[in-house]
Parts: C-alpha cells; structure tokens; sequence
C-alpha cells in the first residue's frame, strides 16, 4: 500500500483494473452466450443508443457492449490460467535446472534450446486446427504447452546464481532435503523476478489470444472474442465510418495491458527492497 500510496499512477492503473475486472465479471454474470452471440440480420451496424444497444451493433447485429463484456472476460480468463500454467511450468523447471547444475542443467537446457527452434505460432495454429472438440480450455493448454520456455530460462538463470550463495550451502550442509531447499529457501529469493515475469506475461498472453483470434486461428466462433470486434475493423467501411464495433474493444486491450504494467512495477519493487521508492 505504501509503494501504491508513492506512486500516482499505479494507483490509478489498480483502482481502473479492479473497475474494469469487477464490471467485467459481474456484468458476464447475467448474459448468455449463445443469446448474446444470436444473428440479427435486421440489426446490422446499428448505431449507438439504437434499440437499447450502448454501442452499437456489428456485422451481425449482436450487441458490441455485451459482446464487449464477454469477450474481455474470455481474454482475461484465457491470459490469467495461460500465465498461471506457464509459471507454474517454468518455476519448477527451472529452480530445479539451476539448483543442480552441471550435467543435469545441460540435459534440460538442450532441451529448452530445441524448444526455442520450434516455429511456436505455426504449431499453435495447426493444434488449434485439427484438435477436434476445440474450445476455450483447450486453447489455454495448447498456449500454456508452448510458452512456458521464456519463464523457465529466466527462473533458471537467477536460480543458478542464487544456488551458489552462502545460506544455500549452510542449509545443504545442516542436512537440509534438496526439495525444501529449492522451494522454501531458494524460491522466495526469486520473487520478484517471478512477479515482474508474470505481469509482463499476463499482459502478452492476452494480447497474444487477440491477435490469433484476430488471424482467425484463436477462439471457437460462437465464443466472443475481443479480436473478434477488432478483426471487423480490417474492412474499410467499418474502419473509418463504423469505430464503435472496433475502438472499445482496441481501448480495453490498450487500458489492460497497461495498467497490468504499472501494477507491475509497484510489485516488483514490493519484493525487491532495493527497488523500493524513498
């Protein structure tokens, strides 16, 4: 709270992101999908304030606010359990990289090396292409299947520095087990890399779900996706004589995403004492 209190700008981002987190989740309570995402033909780009429509409609006539709800908390879902997994993933792979080093190390680093080397967004685009039965879940595993490398080469590369200081040899010769050495003592060393990885992990994940459902290789059709509501925005007329199907959904992506940053910084300094404001 006191770094928040320091910092002017943070403590805007966080009270604009629990609005736009609280107004999401709540307001995705009490609509339907398959209503919302119902084509009215009739509807076709009305304007904002027409039949009840606070901004308008698109191409199909669905309401691009309740589309808008939606969609963000897709987004929101989809970039929060991606960067979960990936943490999760790339912390225990790479505490235990760096904590052992030597040949062990260099076993599960070639590995990440030949991880690296693949094409990841053209492997994601086939998955999401043959898998039958695809959804949102599925989308999230393929995407936490791939990006975890980054993580687990940063967490790696703090944990084998860390691994060789003084508190860590005391504990290995008291007797200490390997296993609470590496998640009791070594891992809170590495929180605020952690913290400063994830934010800027969260903010790409959901970024990263746009921009493939925007290519049309992201989320299922029937789901609302904020790429979606931007993808319109390839058409010309739509472009420049229709902004309210696109500009809200580019505007949330742009407030989310830095907003999550500055948060960011506000935590990284709260787990580092020497980053702390004076």
């Amino acid at each position: 709270m006191r770094e928040f209190a320091k910092d002017r700008w943070a403590l805007g981002a966080l009270i604009v992101l629990i609005i736009i987190f609280l107004g999401i989740f709540i307001g995705a309570l009490f609509l339907k999908t398959s209503k919302v995402m119902t084509v009215d033909i009739f509807a076709q780009y009305n304007k904002p304030g027409t039949d009840g429509m606070i901004l308008g409609a698109d191409q199909g006539g669905r309401d691009v606010f309740k589309m808008l709800i939606l969609g963000g908390r897709n987004s929101l879902i989809i970039g929060l359990s991606i960067t979960f997994l990936m943490e999760i993933i790339g912390i225990i792979y790479g505490i235990i990289a760096g904590y052992y080093g030597g040949l062990v190390d260099n076993i599960m680093m070639r590995f990440l090396d030949f991880m690296l080397v693949l094409p990841t967004l053209m492997l994601i685009i086939v998955l999401v292409t043959v898998i039958p039965h695809y959804n949102i879940w599925t989308f999230i595993l393929v995407m936490a299947a791939f990006y975890w490398v980054g993580t687990a080469r940063l967490i790696r590369s703090k944990a084998l520095s860390e691994s060789r200081k003084d508190y860590i040899s005391a504990s290995k010769t008291s007797g200490t087990s390997d296993l609470k050495i590496m998640f009791r003592e070594l891992l809170p060393n590495l929180s605020s890399i952690i913290i400063v990885d994830a934010t800027l992990s969260l903010a790409a994940n959901i970024g990263i779900e746009v921009s493939l459902t925007f290519l049309g290789f992201g989320l299922p059709n029937d789901v609302p996706s904020l790429g979606t509501l931007i993808g319109y925005a390839t058409d010309p007329d739509v472009l420049t004589g229709m902004p309210w199907v696109w500009v809200p959904a580019s505007v949330l992506i742009l407030v989310l995403c830095v907003g999550i940053s500055y948060v960011g910084n506000v935590l990284r300094r709260t787990a580092d004492a020497r980053q702390r404001l004076g």
